[in-house]
């Protein structure tokens, strides 16, 4: 599976958002997001309480896993995403990531979602310190830093997240940890390369990459440019 290599290796993976795309074709927008050559398709699940808006299903993960054949990541912005996690693996998820904010026992849902088949990852709010998720990072294959407040697409990116992406990264090199490192929100040509030289390999693209006539090139480009700015790794 091309998602198995998510370590702090020397290639950017790109993960468009179906969350962009058009409601009314959404398996066409899946299917653009392969044959554009991303490394996987990110699929945004809101529940109207844990964020002030409603998105997608289990019935959308299962179309997309029947329409392409790339990996899903699936974002659980969810207040009791514990509850659901066997119905979205089910339905063929294949990174399943939820909120550090978010009550109950994480530690025990991170290592259900293993349990089930799926890899596990973790999320952090703009507002949230990188702290909140150390003791997490043994247990994940990915750890998501929203550039923008969840809940809807096409925000600008928060700039002031760069300093926790720089944070996370430091703390798993120290650590021999190699989870990658992604964001979300405001991602394009300008904001993907700062990512990358905080610490980020993983960038989930929505607006930028939809609106284009021609994804593939956009992919390209935006690989082409993050890459460009990938930081030396540590000998």
């Amino acid at each position: 599976m091309i998602w198995a290599d998510t370590s702090y290796g020397d290639r950017i993976l790109i993960l468009p958002s179906l969350l962009a795309a058009d409601f009314g074709r959404l398996a066409d927008g899946a299917k653009a997001a392969e044959a554009a050559g991303a490394d996987a398709l990110h699929i945004d699940i809101m529940d109207g309480h844990f964020v002030p808006n409603l998105s997608l299903g289990p019935d959308v993960v299962r179309m997309a896993r029947r329409t392409v054949r790339i990996p899903l990541s699936i974002h659980l912005m969810m207040t009791n995403p514990g509850a659901y996690l066997e119905r979205f693996i089910e339905a063929g998820a294949d990174i399943v990531l939820i909120h550090i904010e978010v009550d109950g026992d994480i530690a025990g849902m991170l290592r259900r979602i293993r349990e089930l088949g799926a890899r596990p990852g973790i999320t952090l709010n703009p507002a949230t310190a990188a702290e909140r998720v150390f003791d997490c990072l043994p247990l994940v294959d990915e750890v998501l830093c929203m550039t923008v407040n969840p809940g809807y697409g096409g925000q600008a990116f928060m700039a002031e997240v760069l300093p926790k992406i720089a944070l996370l990264r430091a703390q798993m090199l120290a650590r021999g940890l190699t989870a990658a490192i992604s964001v979300d929100g405001g991602i394009d040509l300008t904001t993907a390369p700062r990512a990358v030289a905080a610490g980020a390999n993983a960038l989930i693209v929505g607006t930028a990459l939809y609106r284009l006539a021609d994804m593939t090139a956009g992919v390209m480009a935006l690989r082409r440019t993050a890459q460009a700015a990938f930081p030396r790794r540590p000998a």
